[in-house]
């Protein structure tokens, strides 16, 4: 599942964000100032950030500088109650990725989400597809040779990670950044166990595994099996 960072100081806003992403299938958190959305860009990755220009303790501006500085290089999108030119410009080359001016309707910004996930340097398409198993994550439904798997939530959010980032070996504790929430007490063992379902599930037998093991690394899923 796509794990989506707010950072918005008005409860309204960010509680409308958060419905409007959630209905969609998003893991979503939020945070209302500055400094604890810096400290949470220094310790976790997330797929997308949704950043107000104006906040408590740093500016949106000053915060995406910063992360970009750092080499951060998950997509933002800006969102500010100021409709002038020169500042959508301003946040623009700082390195935002879009800017969406307050009030806005939801659908759109859903549209400007999905839109931004899709842009390079990892495309995410309409439906992640690996050899005959194939993700949709708008209709949250996946497929094996053209029969559909029966996916716990937590499955799911893990079979879609791996999809979106083939070929690469993940730790244990990357894949709680990643995919379980950052306030969770979830530990290794339960990555392993949530894997070793997740396996049960989807391996074909005597084919390869989608997803294998890297002994004393972690794991990583095939694109080619």
């Amino acid at each position: 599942m796509v794990k989506i960072l707010i950072v918005e100081d008005d409860q309204f806003v960010s509680n409308l964000i958060c419905e409007c992403l959630k209905v969609n299938h998003y893991d979503v958190e939020v945070v209302d100032n500055g400094a604890e959305a810096s400290d949470r860009l220094r310790l976790y990755n997330y797929d997308l950030i949704v950043l107000d220009v104006q906040l408590p303790g740093a500016s949106g501006l000053e915060i995406c500088q910063r992360y970009r500085a750092a080499g951060g290089n998950t997509p933002i999108i800006m969102l500010t109650g100021k409709r002038t030119i020169d500042d959508r410009e301003a946040g623009l080359n700082i390195g935002a990725d879009d800017y969406i001016t307050k009030p806005f309707n939801a659908r759109d910004l859903v549209a400007r989400v999905r839109a931004v996930l899709r842009r390079p340097p990892v495309v995410q398409a309409d439906k992640l597809v690996v050899g005959d198993l194939v993700l949709d994550p708008v209709s949250h439904e996946v497929t094996l040779d053209g029969k559909r798997l029966d996916l716990k939530p937590k499955e799911f959010s893990l079979l879609e990670f791996f999809m979106r980032y083939p070929n690469q070996v993940f730790s244990p504790n990357d894949i709680l950044n990643r995919v379980w929430r950052t306030e969770s007490d979830a530990s290794p063992h339960a990555v392993r166990m949530a894997m070793q379902r997740l396996r049960e599930k989807i391996d074909r037998k005597g084919k390869p595994s989608f997803i294998t093991t890297v002994y004393g690394v972690g794991y990583k899923l095939e694109s080619e099996t």
